[in-house]
């Protein structure tokens, strides 16, 4: 299969700022992308970036270099049945969860990270979800109207659609929000929007 998302575009205030936090913290080299944006933008913004790692202390490790960064805890670092996790908002706003499904460490503790997932809050995931597999990009798994993770093969970052609410109670944040969602996702799909406002941009556009 080919690259359904090669990499997502944040829109910031500060260039520079956000460069330097995201080098000094996850470094996700081209995965990531800036351009400066004054778009307007309150409360939730719809989306969360999920980096999935293998073990508790990568956990720590990634939220305590987040924070000493300068990001804020949304929710601390917490050991649940499925694993553990915490959720960081960084300067620019964006949300990050990390987590791991491992409850022991097995190894030194280290900021390696093993998966990036974009999840997308749709107002309807049967209607999204059908956006996207009209586009040619299959369904992994389906759990009805409330989630669904695409295959996007060798992606280096996947996709899924979770219930507006249910995803921003997830978080740890309200479910209220508007403006712009300060995302864009580039990759296979081209220049599009789909149902929930989430634009798509050509690779090329931000090589």
């Amino acid at each position: 299969m080919n690259t359904i998302i090669d990499s997502v575009t944040l829109d910031v205030a500060d260039l520079e700022a956000a460069q330097s936090f995201y080098a000094d913290t996850f470094d996700l080299g081209d995965r990531l992308r800036f351009r400066t944006s004054d778009a307007e933008t309150s409360g939730f913004r719809g989306y969360t970036l999920s980096l999935v790692v293998s073990q508790p202390g990568n956990v720590h490790a990634l939220v305590d270099a987040a924070v000493a960064a300068g990001a804020s805890v949304v929710k601390p670092v917490t050991k649940s049945l499925w694993g553990v996790g915490g959720t960081v908002q960084a300067p620019d706003g964006a949300m990050w969860k990390i987590a791991t499904s491992s409850k022991k460490d097995t190894a030194p503790p280290s900021r390696s990270i093993d998966e990036i997932i974009l999840l997308l809050g749709a107002e309807d995931v049967v209607a999204s979800r059908t956006f996207y597999t009209e586009r040619g990009i299959p369904v992994a798994k389906s759990y009805g109207r409330s989630y669904v993770q695409f295959d996007t093969g060798t992606s280096p970052i996947g996709l899924g659609l979770y219930r507006h609410a249910s995803l921003a109670k997830d978080a740890g944040v309200p479910a209220a929000g508007s403006g712009s969602h300060r995302l864009t996702v580039n990759g296979a799909l081209g220049t599009a929007v789909d149902p929930d406002g989430f634009a798509w941009a050509p690779v090329e556009v931000y090589s």
